[in-house]
């Protein structure tokens, strides 16, 4: 079957722009091509379309049918799948009394070890000899607070400005050999270059470390959260790592985490997760944690909103990104509109029988005014100082407060008063101003002050956008029939897919309104990867093709880097036009900054078609547009605690009444609720559609279509329900449709 594309494409067509307020601050992406379309100088780019991004192909010619994507944030269901193949769901919130148990006896171990019992006059006069007189006078007063009640709770101590690295470092390692009960980290000093020692109880170990529980929080004049790296005592038998289940509403991955690390007093790269998950949906994944109690985690549930911690063990090994083999996803489309159920069927089967074209969709790129890709052609021609203006200008289409906290900026340049008002969700902006405060015109340190994974997602984002143009001339041009001569594909008999393609991670289908708020990362794309051989991947001949060797599933496309190799057909050249009309070359760099130079990253390859594995749908009826169409892990919990809760009620009124007869206990409708959480999403719709359902919609019942599906990681569930419904999957889209 051959595919059918939404515009006549052209692969030579260029990059769409970004105009800063002021044009001449810093020169526009495209210099000497023809703007095509309706795009014009007059007027600032404020969202990006699918075509602007190489997506404009389908793989069916079946008639699409109007559906709304993530009406409710419940619509858009999230369940991670770990390397052991586990789809990862939220089941307890509570503590297991084993890892309970051993918790306790490491607490009572660290307790005893920094017990009031001991006198520290030895290692205050040691530490008078590096420190002198006024931090020994600090330590030892905060050494006495705590042997006089070591129960309440203790605020951290600041020791003097050092502008002095190495002497920091002797500071350190003294607290480490001589006073293991206490933890330091380095804040910021009062001026510029300066920088400070603080102490705090250990409270890996011992509850009155400062953390959450302070009362004096507000003192500590900063909101630098502490990067408490745990207790030094910590058991032999207890993995050092702490493993749990985060369960988030509405919510992306950085800012949950970054919560529950306020209000542990840690800082976000305290955290080890495989992947970063949508914002407008509900997930569920893997973090880890180094050398916390579970008990301590388990208590902020009451205190999260939109946040759920649970399913705790402790492991050898931190999660690292990419550690995932994809995700599940359970999606509702709301307001379905076909000219038959039949239109709805034959769509569906297609999806499941013949896939999708594994773009990178439209959340790659962004959702402002500013895409990543563009940022990411401009950090490959080395122009640092427009890289800044890109991120910290004013922008069409932002919410009113931040963009005229932007316009104060460029207005004022004042960077103090900026900090201050700017919202700590926008990361990227937030490192380039505290840097270039401290190094004032220093772009590129400014650029490599923002988080890693956040700086390489505006690279990776470009790649991206040559991968869709590639992959839409290769499909327009040759269908996805058959494999044709130069096609590349993975050597048969080799692991390589699993190597290349199985550690890629990103915010796969993420809903923010500001791509800024998830970070993402491709690991295969980064700087010193693993090394790979060429000659895992081949271009097909015409002796494979006759042979039957290889089919349409095997096709692959690079991600461009210096170690892949490109198809030996005419779309080898789609990757070099396009590159080109951006001067940009592909196999030289024009400066010497590894992290943002393609010949520096190695490359990928991504299959260009993918098939959703375990798929399942099912048409349903509403009338209530808030009626929850498909169950999440928290309300299962609650459905499966309340039948608890009755069972137990029934046990009480049984045993006043008769003694229970346990061969001959009848069941309960209730009972038949109570699930397991690995029940497939048909069964779970079953339990929901028996709820009574209030009726608010006047104009009588709507249909929806539920969706379930596994897909590896990487690959975006909005590009399989685009290939659904043959319209754009942007965010304004939906919006208007919701509407």
């Amino acid at each position: 079957m051959m595919c059918h594309c939404t515009t006549s494409f052209r692969y030579f067509s260029v990059l769409k722009p970004y105009y800063p307020p002021s044009p001449s601050t810093y020169r526009t992406t495209t210099t000497t091509a023809t703007l095509t379309g309706d795009y014009s100088f007059n007027s600032p780019m404020t969202t990006i379309d699918e075509s602007d991004v190489g997506i404009s192909c389908y793989i069916s010619k079946l008639p699409g049918f109007r559906g709304i994507l993530k009406q409710r944030y419940s619509d858009f269901i999230v369940n991670e799948v770990g390397t052991d193949g586990n789809v990862v769901h939220l089941t307890s919130l509570h503590v297991s009394p084993e890892v309970l148990k051993i918790e306790e006896e490491k607490e009572i171990d660290v307790t005893n070890q920094i017990s009031g019992d001991k006198n520290y006059a030895d290692e205050i006069e040691a530490f008078r000899l590096i420190a002198g007189d006024d931090d020994t006078q600090r330590l030892e007063a905060f050494i006495t607070e705590f042997n006089e009640d070591n129960s309440k709770n203790m605020s951290p101590i600041v020791l003097s400005p050092d502008s002095d690295k190495a002497h920091r470092t002797a500071m350190h390692n003294f607290f480490k050999e001589k006073l293991k009960f206490l933890v330091t980290d380095t804040v910021d000093g009062p001026d510029a270059m300066s920088k400070c020692i603080r102490v705090r109880l250990n409270s890996g170990g011992h509850s009155n470390g400062g953390g959450r529980n302070s009362k004096k929080r507000k003192d500590r004049n900063d909101n630098q959260a502490f990067d408490s790296r745990g207790s030094n005592h910590w058991p032999e038998d207890l993995g050092k790592f702490l493993r749990f289940h985060l369960y988030k509403e509405n919510k992306d991955t950085q800012e949950a985490l970054g919560i529950i690390g306020k209000m542990l007093g840690l800082q976000p790269r305290a955290f080890g997760f495989s992947g970063t998950k949508d914002k407008r949906a509900v997930t569920t994944q893997r973090v880890t944690l180094f050398k916390q109690r579970a008990s301590r985690l388990a208590a902020l549930n009451d205190r999260l909103i939109g946040i759920k911690v649970g399913d705790f063990c402790h492991v050898k090994e931190e999660l690292l990104l990419g550690q995932l083999l994809g995700n599940r996803f359970t999606i509702t489309l709301r307001g379905v509109v076909a000219d038959s159920e039949d239109t709805i069927k034959g769509s569906a089967d297609s999806l499941g029988r013949n896939g999708f074209i594994n773009y990178f969709g439209l959340q790659r790129f962004g959702s402002g005014s500013v895409p990543t890709h563009l940022i990411g052609a401009t950090l490959l021609r080395g122009e640092w100082k427009s890289v800044v203006n890109m991120i910290l200008d004013p922008r069409e289409g932002e919410r009113y407060d931040v963009r005229k906290i932007r316009e104060y900026y460029k207005e004022s340049g004042d960077i103090d008063g900026t900090l201050r008002q700017l919202p700590r969700y926008l990361n990227a902006e937030r490192a380039v101003l505290q840097c270039l405060k401290k190094c004032p015109g220093n772009y590129l340190q400014a650029l490599k002050a923002i988080p890693r994974t956040l700086r390489m997602m505006y690279v990776h984002s470009y790649q991206s956008y040559l991968w869709n143009h590639a992959a839409s001339v290769r499909v327009q041009k040759y269908g996805n029939g058959q494999v044709v001569v130069g096609d590349l594909v993975y050597c048969k008999g080799d692991d390589t897919e699993s190597e290349v393609l199985g550690v890629n991670s990103e915010c796969e289908d993420g809903g923010g309104e500001d791509i800024y708020e998830c970070s993402t990362s491709d690991e295969t794309s980064g700087i010193n990867p693993p090394e790979r051989k060429n000659d895992l991947v081949k271009a097909v001949t015409a002796e494979d093709i006759s042979t039957g060797s290889y089919t349409i599933n095997d096709v692959i496309l690079p991600m461009p880097g210096s170690r892949v190799s490109y198809p030996t057909n005419d779309i080898a050249e789609v990757y070099h036009d396009l590159a080109k009309k951006d001067s940009i070359n592909l196999a030289e760099s024009v400066h010497s900054v590894k992290e943002f130079s393609i010949t520096s990253m190695t490359g990928s390859y991504r299959r260009v078609f993918q098939k959703p594995m375990d798929f399942e749908w099912e048409i349903m009826s509403y009338t209530d547009s808030n009626t929850p169409l498909a169950e999440t892990d928290l309300e299962k919990i609650a459905k499966a605690n309340s039948v608890e809760l009755i069972k137990e009620e029934k046990t009480k009124i049984n045993e006043e009444i008769t003694p229970i007869d346990c061969t001959k206990q009848p069941m309960s409708s209730e009972n038949n609720l109570c699930r397991s959480a690995e029940h497939d999403e048909g069964e779970r719709v079953g339990a929901a559609q028996v709820e009574p359902v209030c009726v608010s919609n006047s104009q009588g019942s709507e249909t929806a279509l539920k969706l379930s599906f596994t897909l590896p990681s990487s690959c975006y569930a909005t590009m399989a329900i685009r290939e659904l419904l043959k319209s754009s999957t942007s965010v304004a889209f939906h919006k208007t449709l919701n509407q």
